[in-house]
């Protein structure tokens, strides 16, 4: 059987000291020490879940495919400055 390279879309994001990497088509995920690591882990993976007889296969054909998109939502600003809540009350913030 030949095979064909299809470029399955991977989120990367930071876990403490962990890089985690996940495949939203897949619902598959792992982790790796450096981002090199967790991109060649994240590879492995896929080919080996794709490889497995006994795993579900989506349909390829059906699937839809995820888009990255940004939406804005209210946080609140310590966990982005490291302020306590009690110091952005007092500061009036």
């Amino acid at each position: 059987m030949e095979n064909f390279y299809f470029p399955f879309p991977i989120f990367i994001g930071r876990e403490g000291k962990w890089h985690v990497a996940s495949c939203p088509l897949l619902d598959i995920a792992t982790q790796g020490k450096t981002q090199e690591e967790v991109k060649e882990n994240i590879k492995a993976l896929i080919e080996e879940y794709l490889s497995d007889p006994d795993t579900p296969k989506p349909n390829f054909k059906e699937a839809s495919f995820p888009s990255l998109t940004y939406i804005s939502a209210r946080a609140p600003r310590h966990l982005f400055h490291g302020k306590t809540s009690a110091t952005l009350t007092a500061k009036g913030y």
